[in-house]
């Protein structure tokens, strides 16, 4: 859910650390994480990341049980427009 301003954060899913539990998704306040629906190759689903709007505030890493699951990268916001036209054109995940 974009509201058109700047995302302030990316959110980067480790595929290897997340074991599925959900507790990501229904801690993040701006609903920009989801479940996949492909499995890992331990066999879950794991948490996935729309791409956009997420604001990095850290909700999502501190209710994650698996260390290393998920990483917050908060953006500087001089370097906020290149960020997201890397994003845009699949240049993170």
């Amino acid at each position: 859910m974009n509201s058109g301003k700047p995302d302030r954060g990316i959110l980067e899913v480790d595929l290897n650390e997340c074991k599925g539990c959900g507790l990501c998704i229904d801690a993040c306040p701006t609903h920009v994480i989801s479940m996949s629906q492909h499995l890992n190759h331990y066999g879950y689903q794991t948490a996935t990341y729309a791409g956009s709007g997420c604001t990095a505030c850290g909700i999502c890493f501190m209710v994650c049980p698996e260390p290393g699951a998920l990483t917050v990268y908060r953006l500087d916001p001089v370097v906020l427009p290149n960020a997201q036209a890397q994003a845009a054109e699949g240049g993170m995940a």
